[in-house]
């Protein structure tokens, strides 16, 4: 949804939800180490039309996803 339409409805009435680490927890990104630095934010596209969810996070934070997680789930 990131080009603007929605690939479930068609939709073009798009928002985009910023990834964010806030206080106590709270935020929306994936924790990839023990500290702050160590966080990659999601962003997230809700269609406003039929209320599909789409979840990204940044090509240049993947390689820091893999070193944390490994590549376990990509058989």
């Amino acid at each position: 949804m990131k080009n603007g339409k929605c690939p479930k409805c068609g939709g073009t009435d798009i928002i985009k939800v910023g990834g964010n680490a806030e206080a106590y927890g709270e935020g929306n990104y994936i924790q990839c180490g023990m500290t702050n630095r160590s966080m990659v934010d999601v962003d997230r596209y809700v269609c406003c039309n039929c209320g599909f969810i789409e979840e990204w996070v940044d090509t240049r934070d993947v390689e820091k996803i893999k070193k944390a997680f490994g590549s376990e789930y990509t058989k």
